[in-house]
Order: structure tokens, then C-alpha cells, then sequence
């Protein structure tokens, strides 16, 4: 005699994965790896939260975000409202957003959620957070706008990841510690 049983999910390896994304040679649209690197600079990220900087790999992307529990995009999101504006979306309004509203790499962003609702491993929860670019063309510098709001969307960042539970600690810069991060973006300016 046999039984069926209900397959019970397996636990993701990932908690919270906060996911920046963009291209650091368009101007704003580097702003998703400027904040994390800022992030990792100055915050331990505890155990069971991932930092990735996803740049515009979009479909790439899907193994790793298959593994996460809850996921934190962050991105340059255009809105209508002036440079430097704290943009924060989630739920249904996500996929709206990425198909909408994100810089020139937004195919790729809502390929990445329609594949992972496809095969089923889209997610708990997908916040979108943000900022309002001045400019997304070829250039490695941001404006003055999104850089003087990159804090801001970082401690956004940081109690979004607070309130799923995790704690954030902000510590002082240790020239010691291992950023794999600000190894790759600190050639940028970030």
C-alpha cells in the first residue's frame, strides 16, 4: 500500500538575500552596488543574510535567488519624483515596478521573478528598494543627488532586514575584516 505525502518545502539557505542591482558604468543605475557596499562597510551582516551585487545578470540570478527565503532588491527606480527620493515597493506592486520602472535592465529583473514563480521558488516576501535616479547614461560617477541620499537607502535597507528578524549592527570600518564587496566596488568610488 502506498501513501502519498505532501512534500514539505525544503528550508532555504538563505534568509534575507539583499540584492543590488544595476550597471555601475550608467551613472544612478550603480546605486544598488553603492549601497551595499556602503552596507558592508558599515554594518556586521549576521549570520543567515546575503549581500550579492547582481548587476545585470538577470537570469543569472535565479539559483541564487531559489535559495532565499526573503528577498531585498535594490535598485534605481524611476518614479516622477525629484533625484535622490527614498522609493520602497513590495508585494504584487514588485513585478509592476520591475517591468515598469527600473533602468534599462528591467527585462532581465522580471524575467528573473516570472522564472522563479514558474518553477516555484519565488520568494516569501520581495521588497523593492530604492532610489529616484537623476541620470542613467554612460558614466561612472553618480550624481550628487543619489549620493548624498545612498545613507538614507542604506539604514532603509537596514530596517527592512531588521524587521524580518535579523539584527544589524553598525561597527566602525576595520581595515582588517574581508569585504569581498568593497574589494570588487572600490574601484568605483563606492
Amino acid at each position: 500500500m502506498s501513501r502519498n505525502y505532501a512534500a514539505e518545502p525544503a528550508a532555504k539557505a538563505i534568509g534575507v538575500l539583499v540584492l543590488g542591482l544595476g550597471n555601475v558604468l550608467l551613472g544612478d543605475d550603480g546605486l544598488g552596488a553603492a549601497a551595499l557596499a556602503r552596507m558592508e562597510r558599515s554594518y556586521r551582516i549576521p549570520p543567515g543574510v546575503r549581500l550579492e551585487d547582481g548587476g545585470t545578470l538577470g537570469l543569472s540570478l535565479l539559483g541564487l535567488l531559489a535559495d532565499a527565503d526573503r528577498v531585498i532588491l535594490v535598485d534605481a527606480v524611476r518614479t516622477g519624483s525629484a533625484p535622490g527620493t527614498l522609493v520602497r515597493i513590495d508585494g504584487d506592486d514588485v513585478m509592476d515596478a520591475v517591468r515598469e520602472r527600473l533602468s534599462p535592465h528591467q527585462i532581465g529583473v522580471a524575467d528573473l521573478l516570472d522564472a522563479a514563480r514558474l518553477i516555484g521558488c519565488y520568494p516569501t516576501t520581495v521588497t523593492l528598494l530604492g532610489l529616484t535616479p537623476e541620470f542613467i547614461d554612460l558614466n561612472v560617477a553618480r550624481s550628487n543627488a543619489i549620493d548624498a541620499s545612498l545613507d538614507e537607502l542604506v539604514e532603509a535597507i537596514v530596517r527592512e532586514v531588521q524587521s524580518l528578524g535579523y539584527e544589524m549592527v553598525r561597527e566602525a570600518e576595520s581595515e582588517g575584516r574581508h569585504r569581498p564587496l568593497r574589494d570588487l566596488t572600490r574601484h568605483f568610488g563606492m
